[in-house]
Parts: C-alpha cells; sequence; structure tokens
C-alpha cells in the first residue's frame, strides 16, 4: 500500500517592511487535493522567482491584487500532470502554469499551456520563451520601436527580460548598452554582442554613459530606477522612447528618496525633448503579439542570436532566500528554484 503524497508549500506569514527576511514566509505541509471536473493534480518541477511578486507581496494598489496573508506564494511553474479529470490532459504531460510556491496545485485547464519537451528545454518556458522573453520583446518591439542604427540602453541587462532587449535590439540593427552590476556580468554582457557593458557600481556612471552613447540614447529600456536612471535621463535623444517594465531599486524601499524633488526636472525634459514614457504590463500585448513571439524568439534560440542563462537553486526550501538574493542582483540569469 503506497503511502499518499503530502505537499510541501511555502505562504505569506506577514507582509514584509523593506527586504523581505526569513520571518515573512511560513513552511507548511498538507495533504495532497484532488482535481474536480475541469482540472488537473500538478506536481510542480520548476518555479519560477520574479521580481514582480515583492509587489504582491504588499497591501499598495498596484496593476496585480496583493497576496493575502497566509496565501502561498505566487509564482509561474513548470509542472507535471499526475491525475487528470479534464479532457485533453494526461499524467504525464508537462505544462507552463501557474502554481505557485507548493509542490503540488490543483488547477483549471483553461490557462495552462502545453510544454513538448522534445522542442526546448522545458526551463526555457519560465524565462526566454516565457513571460520574461516576451516581456522583453513586446515592450521593446512595441513601444521602443528600435531603428537601424539607433542606440538601446537596458538596465538589469543580464537578467532574463534585459539580456534578451539587447540581444532583440541587436537583431533589429542597433547598437546596445548593458547597465549591471559586477565583473562576472559585465563580462557576459560582452559575451552576449553588447556593443558597450557599464557597471553600475562603479562611479560616474553618468560620465561613462556619455562615453558609450556618444550620439544619445533613443531607447531605454526601464527595469531599475533610481541612480540609474538619473543617469540615463541626460543621456536620452529629442523623441526617444522608455518603456517602463519595472523599478527594482524601489521594491523595498519604505519612504520617499531623500533630497529635492525633481518631478519637475522629468517633466521639464519631457516637455523639451519629446519622449515618451510607456508603462507596460506584458499580458496587455499577448493577444497580439505571442505567437509572433514564440515564432521568432524560438528561432532566434535554436539559431544562436538570442543565448540565455539560468540560475537554478534546488530545492524548494530555499526558495526564500533566492529570492530575497534575486532582489539584490546576487542571481546570474533567470533565477529559477528546480522543485521536484
Amino acid at each position: 500500500m503506497s503511502i499518499a503524497p503530502r505537499n510541501h508549500r511555502i505562504r505569506l506569514a506577514r507582509r514584509p517592511q523593506g527586504e523581505p527576511v526569513a520571518e515573512d514566509f511560513t513552511h507548511d505541509v498538507v495533504d495532497v487535493p484532488s482535481p474536480e471536473p475541469g482540472q488537473v493534480l500538478l506536481r510542480t518541477r520548476y518555479l519560477s522567482l520574479d521580481p514582480y511578486v515583492r509587489g504582491r507581496m504588499s497591501d499598495a494598489k498596484s496593476y496585480a491584487a496583493p497576496m493575502e496573508v497566509g496565501d502561498v506564494i505566487v509564482g509561474g511553474t513548470v509542472s507535471e500532470v499526475v491525475e487528470s479529470a479534464a479532457d485533453g490532459f494526461s499524467p504525464g504531460d508537462t505544462v507552463l502554469s501557474y502554481g505557485g510556491w507548493q509542490e503540488y496545485s490543483v488547477e483549471p485547464v483553461g490557462h495552462l499551456r502545453r510544454l513538448d519537451p522534445s522542442a526546448a528545454p522545458i526551463t526555457t518556458a519560465l524565462g526566454v520563451l516565457g513571460m520574461p522573453g516576451f516581456t522583453a520583446y513586446a515592450g521593446l518591439l512595441a513601444i521602443g520601436k528600435p531603428q537601424p542604427g539607433e542606440t538601446v540602453a537596458v538596465a538589469a541587462a543580464t537578467g532574463p527580460v534585459g539580456s534578451a532587449v539587447g540581444q532583440i535590439a541587436k537583431i533589429h540593427g542597433a547598437r546596445a548598452i548593458g547597465i549591471a552590476g559586477g565583473e562576472r556580468k559585465i563580462a557576459r554582457l560582452r559575451e552576449l554582442g553588447f556593443d558597450a557593458a557599464l557597471d553600475h557600481r562603479e562611479p560616474d556612471l553618468a560620465g561613462r554613459l556619455a562615453e558609450a552613447a556618444p550620439e544619445g540614447i533613443d531607447v531605454y529600456f526601464e527595469n531599475v530606477g533610481g541612480p540609474v536612471w538619473d543617469a540615463v535621463l541626460p543621456q536620452l535623444n529629442e523623441f526617444a522612447r522608455v518603456p517602463v517594465c519595472g523599478l527594482a531599486a524601489n521594491y523595498n524601499a519604505t519612504s520617499l528618496p531623500e533630497g529635492p524633488d525633481r518631478s519637475g526636472q522629468l517633466m521639464g525634459s519631457v516637455l523639451a525633448k519629446s519622449l515618451t514614457l510607456r508603462g507596460f504590463i506584458q499580458r496587455e500585448f499577448a493577444p497580439t503579439m505571442f505567437e509572433d513571439f514564440l515564432r521568432d524568439m524560438t528561432g532566434w534560440v535554436a539559431s544562436g542570436q538570442v543565448q540565455h542563462t539560468e540560475d537554478i537553486t534546488e530545492g524548494l526550501d530555499r526558495a526564500p532566500d533566492a529570492f530575497v538574493g534575486m532582489l539584490g542582483g546576487k542571481n546570474f540569469g533567470k533565477a529559477i528554484i528546480q522543485v521536484s
């Protein structure tokens, strides 16, 4: 007689104040649920760690509803069907799902995407062939619209979004400037073919950016905000486009930054240079661009035009530490937890 599996979960114990700490997470083990009609029971194989989850741990109003204290931490997953109560799905199928930080989940099949393990490594569905890759593709091409010979700059440039942005810009004939933190990441940007790689930890980023972009910046893909944005703003050309994807420098902030109010300076630059600053969430482009993305990115990855890096940590219990490290820029590539 086999023993029924148990479900290890990681839930939100309390809302973080600043950088999340161990006490903000709670671990428990519960019975594995059974699927109802139209649902499948999934076993999580890989869990995606993404910066947006930090925003959902807070109760501030945003584009997505916050998690409630006690909820399983949200997150994209690559999972295996264990039991099916839905037509078209069988045990052993591999799917892209949204099971969150737990070993098992029950999910309706309507939002699952079937994966073919023979077509690409299944972890790519959480990175370069998934939400981060599509974020880069949609934000850059729909908002940034890089033209041959223009200069594209991107922060967090070795992350799954930033690295794709720079490489897609190169494919479209633009120059690519990557901004990242640390010698190892700068070396990686050179391997990826970026025309310039700048370490934001070194002094005078603004001066080094001006040297790297003597004709200015036409597209800046914003991932971090903070001092990097301060350095980029003066270098933006007339009619520059700024897709605003994330503001990682502010995710753990508990108050407004000290110093003078510079909103007037920002708005003055927007007016004088006819800048386009456009925030976006990738899902708005999915109905019209996702199929093109899958076709293009799958081809670019297969041909080597787009390379990607994965930072895989083994064990669900290590997810909180890996998540905090990712928020601090300690990951090298797409942060993933191997669950089973």
